[in-house]
């Protein structure tokens, strides 16, 4: 996160609080002042002012001597999920998907080289990675990725993957560049993407991607089960038709709700 900003309406003081709050990753859920101020390259009183006004903003707490973030931090992930609307138009979809095909089915977005959880209905079986609303893992070797990755311009796409990962997360899959644009290819071709214990061992998913009304690909979802347990022939002959049918409700759903006039009305006693 750049701390130097490019106007003078740049707000430092903001971007250092947040610098703050994404050094708690993976691996460092709890961190001494020392640690917070050399994750974040901040002095260390600046390190100290930040932690204590989310402390008393009740988005960081301590036990003396460590701190970790709260769940009120959450909150911040949630309000963007309900102002883009998806959650309220995917719901009813995911809910029917999940009871068709007796798996997890997820919503993602794309957020430099990674995808980030925004949506979700599980079901509650065993497997090898857990996955909740914020949850992150590298884009390419997920199927959720690669739908949203096939999607983008060649300069883009270059640009988006030479970001480093922020999940904490070593893929199996480690493609070199032509395997990596042959499989992009393919995904784009056929508008689906599937990935098999790419991503981690027992983790098979098949994902399609979400457009809103000008066609453009806004996210991707996906249904995800345990590879012990649903081979791909049955993932892509029965999971992925209803799949690609809840993707075009979703996303013309979507494309409607975008739609809808936004009126503001003005109350005056009277």
């Amino acid at each position: 996160m750049p701390r130097e900003g490019t106007g003078p309406d740049f707000i430092e003081a903001l971007a250092r609080g947040l610098e703050v709050i994404t050094a708690f990753r993976p691996g460092r859920r709890a961190m001494t002042l020392a640690e917070v101020a050399t994750a974040t390259g901040l002095a260390r009183p600046t390190a100290r002012r930040i932690l204590l006004t989310l402390e008393e903003l009740g988005y960081v707490r301590t036990d003396g001597r460590d701190y970790s973030l709260t769940p009120r931090v959450l909150d911040l992930g949630v309000a963007y999920v309900h102002s883009t609307g998806l959650w309220e138009v995917a719901r009813p979809h995911l809910e029917r998907l999940v009871a068709r095909t007796d798996e997890s089915c997820s919503i993602a977005q794309l957020d430099g080289s990674d995808i980030v959880y925004v949506a979700r209905v599980a079901v509650p079986k065993i497997v090898g990675l857990s996955v909740q609303i914020g949850t992150r893992f590298p884009a390419l070797p997920t199927s959720l990725g690669k739908v949203q990755l096939a999607a983008l311009p060649p300069d883009e796409l270059e640009a988006v993957l030479a970001e480093p990962t922020r999940s904490g997360l070593v893929p199996r899959w480690q493609p070199g560049r032509a395997e990596r644009d042959a499989e992009l290819r393919e995904v784009r071709a056929r508008g689906w993407a599937l990935t098999d214990e790419q991503l981690a061992l027992g983790i098979r998913s098949v994902a399609a991607p979400l457009r809103d009304g000008s066609g453009r690909v806004i996210a991707g979802v996906n249904v995800n089960c345990h590879a012990a347990e649903t081979t791909v022939e049955r993932l892509l002959e029965h999971h992925l038709p209803l799949l690609l049918q809840t993707a075009g409700e979703i996303s013309a759903d979507f494309a409607r709700l975008a739609d809808v006039p936004h009126v503001v009305v003005s109350g005056k006693a009277g």
